[in-house]
């Protein structure tokens, strides 16, 4: 089970995630944000600096207008999934963990044929809506046959909090080519939970030393991403 909180404004959102980790500071816990660390997480999540408001930025303001069409093309190829969609503020807290949450891009019905009892069984999922540029040649190898580390970190984040049985991370991907092309293509990733368990296990072990810290006020030792 899980608890559901959907704030009125995006102020009150803002104000929501200050209690507690959000899917997006998962790989900063981790340490494989390269636009944040650890501790500058816990400065801010025990009130000692301000995060930084980027909702003005164009990339933001560009994957929040792109994020209903790709939902929309993706129940479009997706027939056999019921994709639902309630409020861009909508949180999702695990039960056992209130601290822990998520705000998702979409929640995702699939059924299955039990051949057990020969009825039909509802698998409840996630669906995470990215958009990014690729700016040098290095940053193909994060997308090669997986998704990027940070990325990662949030799909098991997001089944830690909602108890889904699955993920699909939904990317589009811009990049121009060596001719000064522009261009965009669109990848989908499906993560099952069955398949991460140990890697779950994990995230969860230090993001619960994370906000043990965070409640008591001691800094932790910063976490660097591999270069």
């Amino acid at each position: 089970m899980s608890i559901i909180i959907i704030p009125k404004t995006h102020e009150d959102w803002i104000r929501e995630r200050q209690n507690g980790i959000g899917a997006s500071d998962a790989g900063t816990i981790m340490g494989v944000n390269p636009w944040k660390s650890n501790v500058d997480l816990w400065l801010e999540k025990t009130g000692q600096r301000e995060p930084e408001d980027i909702s003005d930025k164009p990339f933001v303001q560009y994957g929040k207008i792109a994020e209903a069409y790709i939902r929309g093309l993706f129940a479009l190829d997706h027939p056999e999934l019921t994709v639902m969609y309630e409020s861009p503020y909508k949180i999702i807290q695990n039960e056992e963990y209130p601290w822990l949450f998520c705000t998702p891009d979409g929640e995702l019905l699939r059924e299955k044929i039990n051949w057990k009892t020969e009825g039909i069984d509802g698998q409840r999922g996630g669906l995470e809506i990215k958009t990014t540029e690729i700016m040098h040649g290095g940053q193909w190898r994060e997308w090669d046959g997986r998704i990027p580390d940070q990325y990662y970190c949030q799909v098991l984040h997001q089944m830690l909090a909602t108890g889904w049985e699955f993920v699909y991370l939904c990317a589009q991907i811009k990049y121009t080519t060596r001719d000064g092309e522009k261009r965009a293509e669109r990848r989908e990733y499906l993560i099952e939970r069955e398949d991460v368990l140990e890697d779950m296990k994990a995230l969860l072990e230090a993001e619960m030393e994370f906000w043990e810290q965070v409640q008591k006020g001691e800094c932790p030792a910063q976490k660097l991403p591999e270069i």
